[in-house]
């Protein structure tokens, strides 16, 4: 005889585990798919996902190994053929044309215009001491070619994607670690073959920024968003496409001392995704802007106990949004998002609403 008690007690669990509010809360209409990218990895710890659309669909990738710092943490990745992930497969590791194996960091995928897509990385031991690699695919991610050292003092995309301006040009937001916390920018004219780099934009010590991300306002105005040491989002704005910058101030944004991601979507507005709490992990949430000042909380995508963080955000050419996460350091989530169904309600003095 089936045994009603046990199987509810199962479904509840299973509905627990699926859901990406607490339990008893109803999935967002604005969430179409939440799924991980992988089950049973072969390597126990993963972090720092980045997500990018490619001609042949989306491409993911991470890094993963024994964890972070270990040496040997590689570069993962995964592509989404035919409705499925596919099985995450090591394309990088710090052993490339190195006398010692150094544990590798913070992929960032990125897709230009003309093409190829490139895949940005960090190898060494600490962020304090690690440089910038690169490789490249003319296949959407199914094979790559051989790693390249990025021109000295030039790192990549610290953690976030770049942009391509409308000139052609490339911009990326990178940062620093070894002499306080500080935020810096890179631009490519030639399709990544040569790089200029702006000077430190903060002192790194009043105001300990890094790992930023790129907005896109009217008139060639820019404005980049990212993680502080001082647990509130930074902004900083550009009136001449990141040429030059201004001064570097707080939004009232909660910040964790952790990994933000943005992105401008094709109507205006502005998303942000971003753990907002000024001590944890969790929740993680998004918020949207209309000019990047005033924020409205529109959803949250995980809030129990645990790691929920360093989200990458993007959106796909039909419209919708694309976020991956670090999920419990164990894994990487994929959530697809409508924004079109996302309820808005203000956040008043940095208070997210019930």
């Amino acid at each position: 005889m089936l045994n009603t008690s046990r199987v509810r007690i199962c479904l509840g669990i299973l509905l627990l585990c699926a859901s990406p509010l607490m339990a008893g809360e109803p999935t967002p209409v604005a969430i179409e798919h939440s799924e991980l990218i992988f089950d049973n990895p072969t390597f126990p710890s993963s972090h720092a996902s980045t997500i990018v659309e490619t001609p042949n669909g989306l491409v993911a990738a991470w890094f993963g190994g024994t964890k972070e710092k270990h040496r040997d943490v590689g570069i993962w990745v995964s592509r989404h053929v035919d409705g499925k992930w596919t099985a995450p497969v090591e394309v990088a590791n710090g052993t490339e044309k190195q006398k010692q194996d150094f544990p590798c960091w913070n992929p960032v995928l990125f897709m230009p215009k003309s093409g190829p897509l490139m895949l940005f990385y960090k190898v060494g031991p600490d962020p304090d001491a690690w440089w910038g690699m690169l490789m490249t695919s003319t296949d959407s991610g199914a094979t790559w070619s051989e790693t390249e050292f990025l021109p000295e003092g030039i790192l990549g995309p610290i953690k976030n994607k770049p942009i391509q301006l409308p000139n052609g040009d490339i911009l990326s937001g990178t940062s620093t670690e070894h002499d306080g916390w500080r935020v810096h920018f890179e631009r490519s004219t030639d399709m990544g073959k040569t790089w200029t780099a702006t000077g430190p934009l903060n002192d790194g010590t009043q105001l300990g920024a890094i790992q930023p991300s790129i907005l896109t306002h009217k008139n060639g105005r820019l404005q980049a968003l990212g993680r502080t040491r001082q647990k509130q989002v930074f902004q900083i704005w550009s009136e001449d496409e990141g040429k030059t910058w201004g001064e570097m101030s707080l939004l009232i944004l909660p910040n964790p001392n952790a990994g933000t991601d943005a992105v401008t979507l094709s109507d205006g507005r502005h998303l942000l995704v971003y753990n907002h709490t000024p001590d944890d992990r969790s929740p993680l949430n998004i918020a949207v802007s209309l000019d990047g000042q005033k924020w409205q909380a529109a959803l949250v995508l995980e809030n129990t106990e645990g790691e929920f963080s360093y989200p990458a955000v993007i959106q796909t050419s039909d419209g919708k949004v694309h976020v991956t996460y670090t999920w419990k350091r164990d894994r990487i989530k994929h959530v697809v998002i409508d924004p079109q169904k996302l309820a808005l309600r203000p956040i008043v003095d940095g208070v997210w609403p019930k």
